[in-house]
């Protein structure tokens, strides 16, 4: 299972902001918004921040994309 930001990019051009648009309204770091583009996990603190600034749910702005997982 992995996390999948790509909602957070579409919400992002509905509303015609870029990421330093984003980055500036949040209050979140350079290097998150590097983990975010790259999928990586960071701190709920961040995704609250972000939902904060986009006035939106938790799940407005990421998914669990589930892989081909063998068990």
């Amino acid at each position: 299972m992995s996390i999948s930001y790509c909602k957070l990019w579409k919400l992002l051009i509905d509303k015609k902001m870029t990421r330093t648009d984003l980055k500036q309204q949040s209050g979140i770091s350079t290097s998150t918004l590097a983990k975010l583009s790259k999928g990586e996990n960071v701190t709920t603190d961040v995704l609250v921040r972000i939902c904060r600034a986009l006035k939106c749910d938790i799940t407005d702005i990421m998914e669990l994309e589930h892989k081909d997982e063998q068990e």
